[in-house]
């Protein structure tokens, strides 16, 4: 797809680009409009981006359109005109450096990576760059890399970039109809029963007064929660280490954890309303237990995003992905785990 778009800004000067009409291309269709603009729109900020869909100025076949309504093939797509920033150009003109992250599959078509904690996939948020900036500067020649899903910046584990648009459509289309099977190890406070395997509990967004995103479970009833569903099994138990026999005195629950919905901190949020919050998480977690935690040797949040089943997109086979626990989980993790009961 040609969009013919040009961003003609210069260094230090607020420039306007002309509008711009361009046509969906069969590639392309059934993504989310504003993944489509983000795409396109490379080096705009996506509060832009979103602020130009609400008030309108984004135009479908000469009618409004919302940021999730999903494009067609043949769609004609008004883009008003867009300004760059200095600090935009600054950005252009200061890359993400350039850095290739473990491969754990890899074909024509997508690649699973494994993130690391404390890397962003993306930039944004205050965020410079991220995961899928790094990676399309350590591979020039690639024609495309984008993002199939996100974790969140303090999880790591298996993370999955599409290298054609069709790969990335067929992938996101099983991750919106929940064809995915998606598990995450955490590791989290006290003993978790074993009875309690689903969590079906509405989530809502909100902000905080200094402009940081939260997430809290509401009621079914709730008009702004959204339906989330995760399946908790429990992998195993271990006792609190010396230094947290009195604040955690039932130790610590390894759980898998399957999500069924893709909802913004889910796991973190439903096991922290259980009671169970995630070792070391500092936006839902046990702040004083992660004090300790941090003493003794675990200094990050204790989610990893293990396990991935998925369907080929291109081929219709069945994969199964794994990524192993990293050394500073798996090494603060006993030898032997105790049975859950």
């Amino acid at each position: 797809m040609s969009s013919g778009f040009s961003l003609n800004a210069k260094p230090s000067v607020q420039t306007a680009a002309a509008v711009q009409f361009l046509t969906v291309d069969e590639e392309s269709a059934g993504q989310r409009l504003d993944n489509f603009l983000i795409r396109l729109l490379k080096g705009v900020p996506k509060t832009h981006i979103y602020r130009i869909i609400r008030s309108g100025e984004v135009r479908r076949n000469k009618g409004r359109v919302g940021a999730d309504d999903r494009v067609a093939a043949g769609d004609v797509l008004r883009i008003p005109p867009i300004r760059l920033s200095e600090r935009v150009e600054e950005k252009a003109a200061n890359p993400a450096p350039a850095r290739e992250f473990p491969v754990i599959y890899e074909d024509d078509a997508f690649m699973a990576i494994d993130k690391p904690a404390g890397v962003a996939v993306h930039g944004g948020s205050g965020v410079s760059f991220g995961v899928i900036e790094q990676m399309r500067q350590a591979r020039p020649a690639a024609r495309l890399l984008e993002l199939v899903h996100r974790l969140d910046r303090e999880t790591s584990g298996l993370l999955l970039i599409a290298k054609k648009k069709s790969a990335l459509k067929g992938l996101q289309d099983q991750f919106r109809e929940r064809e995915t099977g998606k598990t995450y190890l955490a590791l989290v406070k006290g003993v978790w029963p074993a009875r309690l395997k689903v969590l079906d509990q509405p989530l809502h967004k909100y902000l905080l007064p200094d402009g940081e995103r939260r997430v809290k479970v509401v009621s079914p009833d709730d008009p702004d929660g959204m339906r989330s569903v995760s399946l908790i099994k429990v992998a195993g138990r271990m006792p609190a280490p010396a230094a947290l026999a009195t604040a955690c005195p039932d130790g610590f629950s390894l759980l898998e954890v399957t999500i069924k919905t893709g909802r913004t901190h889910q796991i973190r949020v439903h096991l922290a309303h259980a009671g169970h919050p995630i070792a070391g998480d500092d936006k839902y977690g046990d702040f004083e237990i992660n004090r300790q935690l941090s003493r003794v040797g675990l200094k990050r949040m204790f989610l990893h995003a293990w396990r991935l089943r998925l369907t080929h997109p291109i081929s219709g086979e069945s994969v199964e992905l794994y990524s192993e626990l990293p050394p500073e989980l798996k090494n603060w993790l006993p030898d032997t785990l105790h049975p859950a009961s």
